[in-house]
């Protein structure tokens, strides 16, 4: 049985809602999330920056600890592990250490497997747009040193985290100036402490993650897929998994960065130590057949 395009065929349509954040229970040791995986092939979907690794002042930074590695090959041999980052995929890589993972990069916009049966490039037809924008905010962000412009294969960022709080509004202007300078087909996008300029496609995380579904023969009824993040970004594939998966918010309810928030999701860790013990736990849970003990 294949899952509808809308609608749900696991009978949990009452998570089709959006939660505070404040409301969301604990996936540590959640007795209602093991019985939702009792029985099934689980497939898991992880954020990259926030999730595997810490927020880190400078993107470069944010290379996989080797614990957490040791953790995702350990769950890889048991069910389908897949990457899911607003990086480029060849950066997400080199930052994890590991190139035997499927890894979506660019927000979905590009695709790799290991077999290669779901490969997807949607980027490479707004290259001159992108450029075109990365462009203006480089030479706009001159005068604004703590910003930091990245350019990707199907989209270009302007992180702000390091820059004071009386000057970020020099960042989105720059922003603006460069959607404006793109010539068109670009759209701004805004994530934790970022704004990103990527294709105006219908298309992100979550339409991706259900591409992966599909292609690589994950959308039965046996299986159960997990998607763990923490950004903005996030919610698309929380929200397309509503009704039909699991949605696992990395965040601290404390956290001013999450205040007024709401979520799709329907569990929630507290930080990257506790994905890492979660995704242990989740490994101890599975079988040699893939499929979530009793």
């Amino acid at each position: 049985m294949r899952w509808p395009r809308d609608g749900c065929a696991v009978p949990r349509c009452a998570d089709r809602v959006e939660r505070a954040i404040t409301d969301l229970p604990e996936a540590l040791a959640n007795a209602d999330l093991r019985r939702r995986l009792r029985g099934r092939r689980p497939a898991v979907f992880l954020d990259y920056d926030g999730t595997l690794t810490p927020i880190v002042q400078r993107p470069e930074e944010a290379r996989l600890a080797a614990p957490m590695r040791q953790v995702l090959r350990r769950l890889a041999a048991r069910c389908p592990v897949c990457v899911v980052s607003g990086r480029d995929r060849r950066v997400v890589q080199e930052l994890m250490g590991m190139d035997d993972l499927v890894v979506v990069g660019s927000h979905g916009f590009e695709i790799w497997t290991p077999g290669d049966p779901a490969a997807l490039d949607l980027g490479a037809a707004y290259r001159a747009q992108i450029e075109r924008a990365a462009a203006t905010l480089r030479y706009r962000l001159a005068a604004v040193p703590e910003a930091e412009v990245e350019v990707k294969h199907a989209s270009v960022a302007a992180h702000f985290r390091r820059v004071p709080a009386d000057r970020q509004a020099l960042v989105r202007a720059a922003v603006d100036a460069a959607l404006a300078a793109s010539g068109g087909g670009l759209r701004l996008v805004p994530g934790r402490m970022v704004y990103e300029l990527r294709p105006d496609l219908d298309w992100d995380k979550g339409k991706a993650v259900l591409h992966l579904l599909r292609s690589l023969g994950l959308d039965g009824q046996e299986v159960v897929a997990l998607y763990l993040g923490d950004d903005l970004t996030d919610e698309d594939a929380f929200r397309a998994l509503a009704g039909r998966g699991i949605g696992v918010l990395v965040g601290d309810p404390a956290d001013p960065e999450l205040a007024g928030r709401t979520t799709w999701a329907h569990y929630r860790l507290r930080d990257v130590p506790e994905v890492q013990h979660f995704l242990d736990q989740l490994a101890d849970w599975i079988d040699d057949r893939g499929v979530a003990r009793p």
